[in-house]
């Protein structure tokens, strides 16, 4: 199943990507997105970020480590989410939503996740 989702979440942002290609620079959101992608990994394993129910990065507990990089995926998340959500013909909270699951599903061990009542628990 760990797979399937991989494979569903990889077509979507690629195809929010080919959109957003000629419009926002795609290569650029991949590129930046996929350089956060070991920091972003560290803050899960220290405990210090999880993932929301809406699909976005968020401080759990008091500590607050590179707080830059959690704003700025955030942000270019939210473009990839409005140009699947465009392309898609629904709204981008929904793209979040879906996304948020996905991870859900994905997260490893010991990572913080918020379920859909918003409450934050451990994998």
């Amino acid at each position: 199943m760990k797979q399937h989702g991989i494979f569903i979440w990889g077509a979507l942002l690629l195809i929010g990507l080919l959109f957003l290609s000629g419009t926002a620079g795609a290569q650029d959101i991949k590129a930046r997105m996929k350089d956060r992608l070991p920091i972003i990994n560290d803050l899960k394993t220290k405990g210090i970020v999880g993932e929301n129910n809406q699909g976005f990065l968020e401080f759990v507990g008091g500590q607050q480590e590179k707080p830059e990089v959690l704003k700025a995926e955030n942000q270019d998340r939210a473009v990839v989410y409005a140009a699947i959500a465009k392309q898609q013909g629904v709204s981008a909270e929904l793209v979040g939503k879906r996304r948020a699951a996905q991870l859900r599903d994905l997260a490893k061990p010991g990572e913080w996740l918020q379920n859909e009542g918003g409450e934050w628990y451990k994998k």
